[in-house]
């Protein structure tokens, strides 16, 4: 399944390929703030549809991984770094996917604060 999302204002927008089998709620520092349930997809299963010009990123603790966010509204929609096997992957926020009913989606916690 082809899913589409974006930021809250639309500024950075994406597609994303893969079946959804659940996501992931981290209770680190930083994920727990802002309120993601990510979804880990294959970087290659990822589309960005606007100029990477159009977000910034911020990194922290490890800076394994890349936290995109929307300089317009704020919005964090994705992130992208290398997973433990070296591969590229995008940690999606599906939050930030239209048409997705939170309810159905098995949600997983996470402990990402003792990491």
């Amino acid at each position: 399944m082809t899913y589409q999302g974006s930021c809250h204002c639309g500024r950075v927008a994406f597609e994303v390929e893969g079946s959804m089998e659940g996501a992931m709620d981290c209770n680190c520092s930083f994920c727990r703030r802002r309120g993601a349930l990510l979804w880990f997809v294959p970087r290659t299963a990822f589309t960005l549809l606007s100029p990477t010009a159009d977000y910034a990123t911020y990194t922290f603790n490890s800076h394994r991984l890349q936290h995109h966010f929307c300089p317009t509204c704020g919005n964090a929609p994705f992130s992208e770094g290398g997973g433990k096997d070296g591969v590229a992957m995008v940690a999606v926020n599906i939050r930030c996917l239209d048409g997705v009913d939170l309810g159905k989606v098995k949600i997983t916690p996470y402990d990402g604060a003792s990491r």
